[in-house]
């Protein structure tokens, strides 16, 4: 992808990810569903869900899983509020950026 990703974006992206299963969901998993939208590496993507969950959006808990534990993380109240917020600025950001967009000379 050519366009940079910004931090607001990829927070969004990741609250987004992890709001589909409502029992939460694992790191690895997360990073393979945000590379659907964008390429991002587990490396950037763990100091995001840490920091997601000191800013208590995101809680974590640990599972048992083929003889080691397996972190999930799940959206908190906070969390849902946020993802709220960047659902509706995104829809008005990308709705202003598609426009100019149409608009081109091409």
């Amino acid at each position: 992808m050519v366009f940079n990703t910004g931090a607001a974006l990829l927070d969004g992206i990741v609250l987004a990810v992890v709001s589909r299963e409502a029992e939460g969901t694992y790191g690895y998993k997360i990073t393979q569903d945000v590379r659907k939208a964008i390429d991002i590496s587990e490396s950037t993507l763990y100091p995001v869900l840490r920091r997601l969950q000191k800013e208590n959006c995101l809680e974590t808990y640990d599972m048992a899983f083929d003889g080691r534990n397996r972190r999930y993380y799940k959206l908190t109240e906070t969390g849902r509020a946020q993802l709220k917020l960047y659902k509706s600025e995104w829809t008005v950001y990308s709705g202003h950026i598609s426009r100019i967009f149409e608009e081109a000379n091409v």
